[in-house]
């Protein structure tokens, strides 16, 4: 090959271009490789950043009256800071919070608000403090063993929410509700947070699985019948007693006064 040809190749009209192109591709790669880790570990998710926000608003506007404007608490309402979404979840998605009045127990009302709306209230105060988060949809799916379940309940529930789970009086005008036909994210919130009376269970006393076997226990007997007949609100020897009382006793009484007119 001639010089003059050699000078003429280096000389081309598109190496230039060819070689700037080249440049610009490598030191954008090795850009995008050193900083897009950074910039993920560093930059929260825009939606969860926006849920967050949303979730400040609707405590600012329905729950900080009681609760505080940073959650800590005040005389009509006692501190949220690290109670968790979970206890959250519970206490808004039962309508027991907020509360229509103030009294000895926050009782079960229509829920006020949606559940994108509970879920932006729980990721906010979540951030104040850790605390009991949302669980796996499989400790609450009520697929575990109900018999299990059944003598868990028996041990650790039913003095005072009954056996059968109807309920049942307490001290100072409180009381255990009933576990008829309820979701089962919000018993197993209830077993987690332990609201107002309710003793916490953590994972060391029930674990998620002992959980879900006493979740699947209640949903057995939410759709199995009385196998003896009338439930009688499920009271046991209260309720059964008082029935004889006014209904057997009253129709024996009835039956006499009638045979002693008729005799007359």
């Amino acid at each position: 090959m001639s010089p003059q040809s050699r000078r003429i190749g280096r000389r081309h009209p598109f190496a230039g271009a060819l070689l700037l192109a080249v440049a610009l591709f490598v030191t954008g790669g090795a850009y995008a490789a050193t900083t897009a880790g950074i910039a993920y570990a560093e930059t929260p998710p825009v939606s969860q950043a926006s849920l967050v926000e949303e979730g400040e608003k609707l405590f600012l506007a329905n729950c900080a009256s009681c609760h505080g404007l940073f959650g800590e608490g005040t005389a009509a309402g006692p501190s949220v800071i690290g109670v968790g979404a979970l206890s959250v979840d519970f206490q808004v998605g039962t309508g027991r919070m907020p509360m229509a009045a103030s009294g000895p127990q926050a009782a079960v009302k229509p829920v006020q608000f949606t559940q994108p709306q509970i879920d932006a209230i729980g990721a906010w105060v979540a951030t104040l403090a850790p605390g009991p988060a949302l669980p796996d949809p499989r400790y609450y799916a009520g697929d575990g063993d109900a018999a299990n379940g059944a003598a868990l309940f028996r041990i650790n529930c039913a003095m005072c929410h009954n056996v059968a789970g109807a309920g049942g009086a307490l001290t100072e005008g409180k009381y255990a509700p009933h576990l008829n036909d309820l979701e089962p994210v919000h018993v197993y919130g209830a077993m987690v947070t332990g609201p107002q009376n309710m003793p916490v269970f953590s994972d060391m006393n029930l674990t998620p699985e002992q959980k879900n076997d006493i979740i699947t226990y209640l949903r057995y007997l939410d759709e199995t019948p009385s196998v003896g007949g009338f439930a009688l609100g499920s009271l046991g020897p209260v309720s059964e007693g008082l029935f004889i009382w006014l209904i057997g006793l009253g129709g024996l009484i009835a039956v006499a006064i009638w045979l002693t007119a008729r005799s007359n």
